[in-house]
């Protein structure tokens, strides 16, 4: 019998057990039990990526928790510690000969023992394999086939973030100038692009589109997720859901609207005003500007032509319970402590519930979560944008 999971398949590890980094960027807070405790007490996510599983501590740190029964492998992939089903992925960049710009790509792998054999060829093509998303001196459509002998799962991430993405400056217009089409398990779009943006270029017509956090802290655990369906919550339910079918498949997507990425609308570095044209700012004749997720779209679309609707699943733009305006950390405290974790508050808590904890604009604020009501001022040149 089939069953829902919330899923959040893109989060780093900030730091391993020894003390020591691994996504600079990323809070070391990120560590795998807290990753997972928090994921699943605090969030409300039953099944995480965590993708920095190929970094050598890391890899002991999981193999460690095994041995010590905090965690086990399951028998269709992935491990767990009978709430939370992890999956062990990495993310790596990509910039080949055939690239415009760097490339980061998702790498999934169903055991610890694949991973292992995927993380000793992996060191022997970069600079630094104790570090995240580094630079992999190998053909997009090599990395492709060394995925596919392990049985793992090749995702491109966030494809429309103008620096190291797919279309942000990876390729000129089309993924088969660097990938396999027939290798590509599935696509994430990454926080300033929805459905309605991405579906309007053709070659992604085949693909499961994913939405994941890209967490660098706890708190943006579940900052984009999905809500799957799956008979069998491990590595190999996940693979059959990105092929959709009757037991297995994507029942919603969760993510902020598009306008909220710091990327979406096309900006100037100089003056930080948005502009119009991509070449030359109008306001004061800066060349430095950063082309937005919509133009870029925009660009890619008319040199694939019209394409034709594919049956998807909706995709519910939603923010974290933190972007909610009234919501301070006590009021955020005492709404989890009372009502479970953030999906039960979004998802299911009545008016009644909220408003025991929190003032009646508060509740009906988060109700209006459940149906995408939310009404933006557009980021862009690095800058989110923000909730009216």
């Amino acid at each position: 019998m089939s069953k829902q999971y919330y899923a959040d398949l893109h989060i780093h590890i900030g730091q391993t057990y020894l003390g020591n980094p691994v996504k600079i960027s990323a809070s070391n807070n990120l560590t795998v039990p807290n990753i997972i405790h928090f994921a699943k007490n605090v969030k409300g996510i039953d099944l995480v990526g965590i993708i920095d599983a190929h970094v050598p501590e890391v890899l002991k740190e999981i193999e460690k928790l095994i041995k010590d029964q905090s965690l086990y492998e399951l028998d269709q992939g992935g491990v767990t510690d009978g709430n939370v089903t992890v999956l062990l992925g990495s993310e790596v960049e990509i910039y080949d000969a055939n690239c415009s710009g760097p490339i980061h790509v998702l790498c999934y792998f169903p055991t610890i023992e694949r991973m292992k054999q995927f993380a000793t060829w992996y060191q022997q093509y970069v600079k630094n394999p104790h570090l995240s998303s580094q630079r992999l001196y190998v053909t997009g459509s090599a990395l492709q086939q060394k995925v596919r002998s392990l049985k793992g799962m090749f995702i491109p991430a966030h494809i429309f973030t103008p620096f190291k993405s797919l279309y942000g400056k990876g390729v000129k217009s089309s993924l088969t100038e660097v990938f396999d089409a027939d290798l590509i398990d599935g696509i994430e779009l990454g926080l300033s692009s929805d459905t309605s943006m991405a579906e309007v270029i053709r070659e992604l017509k085949p693909y499961t589109f994913l939405t994941n956090s890209d967490a660098h802290s706890l708190e943006n655990i579940g900052r984009e997720y999905q809500v799957l369906t799956l008979k069998n919550l491990s590595f190999e339910g996940v693979r059959l859901a990105l092929k959709g079918g009757e037991h297995h498949y994507i029942k919603s997507n969760f993510g902020m609207n598009p306008k909220l990425g710091k990327y979406f609308e096309s900006k100037c570095r100089n003056c930080n005003q948005h502009v119009s044209q991509v070449d030359l700012c109008e306001h004061c004749g800066s060349k430095r500007i950063v082309k937005g997720v919509s133009k870029r779209i925009e660009e890619i679309s008319q040199t694939h032509g019209p394409t034709t609707p594919v049956d998807r699943p909706p995709y519910i733009h939603q923010v974290p319970l933190t972007y909610v305006p009234g919501i301070g950390h006590k009021t955020l405290e005492q709404l989890r402590e009372k009502l479970h974790h953030d999906m039960y508050i979004i998802h299911h808590a009545t008016i009644e519930e909220l408003t025991e904890v929190a003032n009646e604009s508060i509740a009906q604020q988060i109700l209006n979560l459940r149906k995408g009501l939310r009404q933006v001022v557009p980021g862009g040149g690095g800058k989110y944008g923000k909730i009216k």
